[in-house]
C-alpha cells in the first residue's frame, strides 16, 4: 500500500465568499477518501492543530483546517491571532458555519473524494463542530470536550457565545462526544444535559467520559494531557469515522 501524504497552506472560500487561509493534508493515493474539517481550538491555528490535521491524512482522510482568525489577524502568529479574536469575543457562530461550509465544499469537490465529510473540534472547536453538524448536512461529527454547548461562559472569559443545546433537534449526522470527568467546561452535568437533549430528539450519538481526565486531555504539550484517555479517544475516533466517513 502506497503510504505518502502532502500538506500545504491553501486559500478557500469562506463565509460570505471571503478568501481565508487553510491548512490541507491529504493522502497521495488514488482514494476515494472521506473528508475531515479540523476546527481549531481557541489558541488558534497552531502547530498542534496542524499536526492533528496531518494525523488524519496519515489515516486515510483528506483533512483541512480553516484558519478561523484569518480576517482578524492575517499573517499573525497563532498567539497574536488568538488574542485578536478573543478581544472581539471569538468567532461569530454564523461566520463559523460559513467557513466550515466552505471547507466541506472544498473537500467534496476533490476528485478523490468519496463524497463524505465530517468535522472534529476541541474545546471551543468542539462546540463549533456540534454547531456545524446542526447547521449543515454532514456525515459525522466529533465533539472533544466542547465548552458552552450547554451553559454560558463565566465572568472573565471573553467569549461572546451562548448555549446551543436547543439545536440538538437539527443534528444532521451521528455525533461522537469525548469528555473528561474532571472537566468544568463542560461539566459532567452539562454533558448529561446534552445527552438528554439528543436522546429526546432521537439522534444518533455516542458519548465517552474519562475518569481522571479534565479539559484538554488530548493536548500532548500541556499538563492536562492524559495518555490513556487520549489513546482510547483516538481509537474511538478511528472507529467512528471508519463507520461513517471511510466507506
Amino acid at each position: 500500500m502506497y503510504d505518502a501524504m502532502m500538506a500545504e497552506t491553501i486559500n478557500i472560500a469562506g463565509h460570505g465568499g471571503d478568501r481565508i487561509e487553510a491548512y490541507l493534508a491529504r493522502p497521495l493515493g488514488p482514494g476515494p477518501f472521506g473528508g475531515v474539517v479540523v476546527i481549531h481550538h481557541m489558541p488558534g491555528y497552531d502547530e498542534g492543530t496542524k499536526e492533528i490535521t496531518r494525523k488524519f491524512a496519515a489515516h486515510g482522510y483528506t483533512a483541512i483546517c480553516p484558519n478561523l482568525y484569518t480576517r482578524e489577524a492575517p499573517g499573525a502568529s497563532p498567539d497574536d491571532a488568538a488574542a485578536a479574536a478573543r478581544a472581539l469575543g471569538g468567532v461569530p457562530d454564523e461566520r463559523l458555519v460559513g467557513d466550515v461550509l466552505g471547507a466541506v465544499t472544498f473537500l467534496r469537490a476533490q476528485l478523490n473524494s468519496n463524497g463524505k465529510a465530517g468535522t472534529i473540534g476541541y474545546c471551543s472547536g468542539g462546540r463549533q463542530s456540534f454547531l456545524a453538524a446542526c447547521s449543515l448536512p454532514l456525515d459525522a461529527a466529533v465533539d472533544c470536550y466542547g465548552a458552552f454547548i450547554v451553559g454560558t461562559p463565566p465572568e472573565g472569559i471573553a467569549l461572546k457565545v451562548g448555549p446551543i443545546v436547543h439545536l440538538a433537534k437539527d443534528l444532521s449526522c451521528p455525533l461522537l462526544g469525548l469528555f473528561g470527568e474532571d472537566d468544568k467546561h463542560p461539566s459532567p452535568d452539562q454533558v448529561a444535559e446534552l445527552e438528554k437533549a439528543l436522546a429526546a430528539a432521537g439522534k444518533m450519538f455516542e458519548f465517552h467520559s474519562y475518569e481522571g481526565a479534565g479539559h484538554g486531555f488530548f493536548s500532548v504539550d500541556r499538563p492536562a494531557y492524559r495518555p490513556e484517555a487520549a489513546k482510547d479517544g483516538w481509537q474511538k475516533i478511528w472507529d467512528f469515522y471508519g463507520r461513517y466517513l471511510a466507506n
